[in-house]
């Protein structure tokens, strides 16, 4: 790769002598490739690591995430670099801005996204002052999304890549952060990454990637919820959207908005959804799927980093979701048409095209049906 296309990527000028480019280090291929593309421009290259949490702890199992072998496989690369690298322990704030809101969101019947939730905080908050404590002129993450300086300065867009792309899960950036964040993967394919990673002799060149909740590695999300909170195994009713009592469920940490599997629910004419969770009363409210279709949403916490941007958007209520039409009005967000599975506790991002306007997080949905709405109501 071309020196000079190196150089762009981190968006410092032609010429990086004298510059200090703080590197977010997690362990894995991203990260490292970019703490070796920020050591090729000839700035000064600082890599840093936080130590989240004590996995086996947290979790029942030894070493990975965070913690342990990642931490020990940036560091690995860093001295193959020839680069700083400090650790740092934020492991209390990580509890108590992630993993403890992971579990209250579960056990207010809402669907949590902790990558966002660390984001907000651990990563573009702690992670970002401590480069520029450092004298830092940016600081550089693996994230796969790309920072394009617009007629108002700097916008976030979606990664070249489709398949890689994260701009959902960064949303909540504010305009400040954007400014001194660098993105240098964002135009490339997963595996050109890996072939730099190869070609430079990096040992995290094939390492696989992280595909849970760095805390959750088995997937087992309400395994930690009855770790983190031992009520959250409380039993309650599942009830039709007609008032028909039809169970008993397990506790409200098994189930989300949408669910279709593992209702335990049998002999019904139509397929059950999970429509609604009601905490305060530990009841699960299923219906069918027409009863999911909502025509609005109420968000709280709305980030806008659109300017002055008035045109229509799009959105994406999940992270998995294609975008659809809508419109913002204050807090209230209107879909163009019914929109299924939307679910309190996610983010509602916007977008025009490739560029990333905000987003808010889900309060609640306003059923498309008054029949619906009423019913959830029983």
């Amino acid at each position: 790769m071309m020196t000079d296309r190196i150089n762009n990527q981190f968006q410092l000028g032609d010429d990086l002598t004298g510059k200090r480019i703080v590197v977010a280090m997690s362990g894995g291929v991203d990260s490292s490739v970019v703490a070796a593309l920020a050591a090729r421009t000839g700035a000064e290259t600082i890599g840093i690591t936080l130590q989240l949490y004590d996995h086996g702890e947290a979790v029942g199992r030894a070493g990975s995430c965070c913690a342990g072998q990642d931490i020990r496989d940036a560091r690995q690369v860093a001295e193959k670099l020839g680069i700083a690298h400090y650790v740092f322990d934020h492991a209390s704030r990580f509890q108590e801005s992630v993993m403890d809101v992971f579990a209250d969101e579960y056990m207010a019947g809402r669907t949590p996204i902790p990558c966002v939730q660390c984001n907000m905080g651990v990563k573009f908050t702690d992670l970002l002052n401590l480069s520029r404590e450092l004298g830092a002129d940016c600081l550089a993450t693996g994230h796969y999304v790309r920072r394009v300086i617009g007629e108002q300065g700097s916008e976030l867009h979606r990664a070249m890549d489709p398949a890689r792309d994260q701009s959902y899960f960064l949303f909540a950036t504010t305009q400040d952060q954007l400014n001194y964040l660098r993105f240098p993967l964002g135009d490339m394919p997963k595996d050109q990454v890996r072939e730099i990673a190869k070609d430079m002799g990096l040992s995290v060149a094939f390492k696989p990637d992280s595909q849970d909740i760095c805390f959750v590695p088995d997937g087992d999300y309400a395994k930690v919820v009855r770790k983190l909170r031992p009520e959250a195994d409380d039993d309650g009713e599942i009830v039709h959207i007609d008032g028909t009592v039809m169970g008993r469920h397990k506790g409200l940490i098994h189930y989300t908005v949408g669910q279709r599997k593992g209702l335990e629910i049998g002999g019904q004419a139509e397929p059950l959804y999970v429509i609604r969770l009601e905490p305060e009363t530990k009841r699960v409210f299923v219906g069918p799927k027409q009863a999911l279709a909502v025509a609005s949403a109420t968000l709280r916490d709305i980030n806008w980093i659109g300017g002055d941007f008035e045109g229509p958007m799009q959105v994406k209520v999940r992270s998995m979701a294609k975008p659809t039409h809508a419109r913002l009005e204050g807090d209230t967000l209107r879909f163009h048409n019914p929109e299924f599975g939307v679910s309190p506790g996610q983010a509602a991002v916007f977008y025009h095209k490739d560029r990333v306007l905000g987003g808010g997080w889900i309060d609640k949905t306003g059923a498309v049906s008054q029949q619906w709405l009423a019913a959830a109501a029983v």
